[in-house]
């Protein structure tokens, strides 16, 4: 997990310099940081100035999950730089660990994770800085070991590049 983040810092440091104007603002490109509840890596990119590709690699006790998203973006209006977001994505992850939900949910170490996800929040870029916030939902559907829905969801903190 270290090598990640050093890479991702990387990253970041070598295209600060190319895109500190547009960081600046109140709109942004690319950003990468970390997501708190349940504990993420981020990296965010959008495609269309309404619309970006999100990706978490979640790690915890029992394993770690990769969820993708796709988000539909529109700005709030009287709120410079503050977004509302939503949309669909899909998750997928291993334990490595013994894990027991409750009596119905029971994965073995080793056993995959699989399931459909969707996205609700906030995202809001400082002005006149290369910070970006959200906060933001994330239910889902788990589909394999028995189908159950939960949500996790929490606060993330990005460069924006």
């Amino acid at each position: 997990m270290k090598k990640i983040v050093v890479v991702l810092g990387l990253l970041a440091l070598f295209t600060v310099n190319r895109t500190q104007a547009q960081a600046l603002g109140s709109d942004y490109r690319t950003a990468v940081g970390v997501k708190f509840w349940p504990g993420a890596l981020t990296i965010k990119h959008f495609i269309k100035d309404d619309a970006a590709l999100e990706g978490l690699l979640n790690f915890w006790n029992h394993g770690f999950r990769f969820t993708g998203l796709y988000e539909f973006h529109g700005d709030i209006n009287g709120a410079p730089g503050l977004k509302w977001y939503v949309g669909p994505g899909a998750h997928i992850g291993w334990y490595n660990d013994y894990y027991y939900r409750d009596r119905d949910h029971y994965y073995d170490k080793g056993s995959a994770s699989l399931g459909v996800d969707g996205v609700l929040g906030l995202d809001y870029k400082i002005k006149g800085a290369p910070i970006a916030l959200s906060l933001d939902v994330n239910p889902y559907l788990e589909i394999l070991h028995g189908a159950y829905v939960d949500v996790w969801g929490g606060l993330g903190i990005k460069f924006a590049f």
